[in-house]
């Protein structure tokens, strides 16, 4: 009986070695195991539609081009999911931020992170400092306008729900009350068309609606930072541990240098747009 008692305790012993060596190759983010998902095995990432240039390409998200893109699939890579394991889904930008469950893992879809958005929801730290901006048409009245209090007079608008609109009336204030529109393209039709002089929309926005989608249109100028810069964060449930997962992967995405060669490649630079003051 002593000889099978000890093989006993070897194979025992072996087996304990095996499962350290195993959760010892799984760690430092290389590996999915243990993350809160809604769909074990998959990471479900949601955006909205339509989904805009210069923050996605084609109107389609799960082609890993646009920066909102290419920022998901990084992150998603370090917390150790394939391309093909990233499922995509659609939420609209108003109903991302209400409370209660969440049928996604996250929602990236220029969505900047407000004191009054956290009360029902999580989110991740800043992966872009924000600058909004006045984009108008050349004939516009305000085309040649160079600071805020110029802009007063004006009639602005920008779509339901967003920073953009808080923006106009922080820092422009503008006698006229703003138009609020559905989405931005209920918005740019508006300004074409007449019944307002300019949009307000975050600054790589800006530059892809001047340079490809509104002929004859220009950036009036962006708005200053005032105190600390508005930021875009990835949108979790209320009280997912997913997002400490998340943060480790933009962090080291941030170290590498990863993140800024992702801002560079898609946001280009932000020159042309000058401050107003």
């Amino acid at each position: 009986m002593p000889r099978p008692r000890r093989l006993t305790v070897l194979a025992l012993a072996a087996a304990a070695l095996l499962a350290l060596a195993s959760c010892a190759g799984s760690s430092g983010g290389s590996s999915s195991d243990g993350l809160h998902l809604v769909k074990s095995g998959q990471l479900t990432v949601a955006t909205d539609s339509p989904a805009y240039a210069p923050w996605f390409s084609d109107g389609k998200p799960a082609n890993g081009k646009g920066f909102e893109s290419a920022v998901a699939f990084a992150v998603a890579a370090k917390l150790g999911f394939a391309p093909d394991k990233v499922h995509w889904v659609t939420e609209p930008f108003n109903s991302s931020f209400a409370p209660g469950p969440k049928k996604f893992d996250f929602d990236i879809n220029e969505i900047s992170i407000t004191p009054q958005r956290q009360q029902a929801v999580d989110f991740s730290t800043g992966y872009y400092d924000v600058s909004q901006a006045v984009v108008a048409l050349k004939s516009s009245r305000i085309a040649d306008v160079k600071t805020l209090a110029g802009l007063k007079g004006a009639k602005f608008g920008a779509p339901v729900g967003t920073t953009s609109l808080d923006a106009i009336t922080r820092q422009v204030a503008p006698v006229q009350q703003p138009a609020v529109f559905n989405d931005l393209n209920d918005a740019k039709t508006a300004m074409e068309n007449g019944p307002i002089d300019g949009i307000v929309v975050d600054l790589p926005t800006a530059f892809q609606l001047t340079s490809a989608e509104i002929p004859d249109s220009l950036i009036v100028g962006q708005f200053p930072t005032v105190g600390a810069p508005e930021q875009f964060g990835l949108l979790f449930e209320k009280g997912n541990p997913l997002v400490r997962n998340v943060n480790d992967a933009l962090a080291q995405l941030t170290s590498s240098g990863e993140l800024r060669q992702l801002t560079e490649q898609w946001l280009g630079s932000q020159a042309g747009a000058p401050v107003l003051r």
